[in-house]
C-alpha cells in the first residue's frame, strides 16, 4: 500500500516537473524578449528576400548607408497563415521592391527587428492585421 502511494506521488511529481520545464521552453521560444518593444526603427531600401516560412517569416531588406555600403536588415513576422489573413502573399514582395519598413529593433543592436508595418508602392501593409478577430455575422 505504501509503495502504491509513493509511486503515485513520484508520478505526480515527475509530471509536474516535466510540465513546468516544457511550459517554460515553449514560453521562451515564443517570447519577443529579444526585441525592444519600447522603441521603433524605420529603414528604407529594397527587398532582398521574403522567407515566407513557418513558424516565422523573415523579410530581408537591403538598406544603402550614407557611405554607399549596404546593410541587410531582417524583419521577423508570423508564419504564412497569419500573413495571408493580413492580406500579405509571398509574391507581394519580390526582390528589388522598394520598401519603407518599421519594427521593434533587436536589443543587442543587430540589424533586425520584429516587423510592425511597411509601405510598399504607397500602400501600407501590416502583418499584425492577421491577428484581427472578425466577429461572426449574426
Amino acid at each position: 500500500m505504501n509503495k502504491i502511494i509513493t509511486m503515485k506521488k513520484l508520478t505526480f511529481l515527475a509530471i509536474a516537473v516535466f510540465s513546468a520545464l516544457f511550459t517554460s521552453l515553449l514560453s521562451a521560444h515564443h517570447s519577443g524578449s529579444m526585441f525592444d518593444g519600447t522603441s521603433i526603427v524605420e529603414v528604407s531600401g529594397e527587398v532582398r528576400e521574403f522567407q515566407y516560412t513557418n513558424p516565422h517569416s523573415w523579410l530581408l531588406v537591403d538598406v544603402t548607408n550614407d557611405d554607399g555600403s549596404v546593410t541587410t536588415w531582417g524583419f521577423e513576422a508570423e508564419g504564412p497563415s497569419t500573413l495571408m489573413r493580413a492580406g500579405i502573399r509571398k509574391g507581394d514582395l519580390p526582390a528589388g521592391t522598394p520598401i519603407t519598413i518599421r519594427g521593434n529593433p533587436m536589443k543587442d543592436g543587430r540589424s533586425a527587428g520584429a516587423w510592425i508595418d511597411a509601405v510598399v508602392n504607397g500602400e501600407s501593409i501590416n502583418p499584425r492585421n492577421g491577428f484581427a478577430v472578425i466577429p461572426a455575422s449574426e
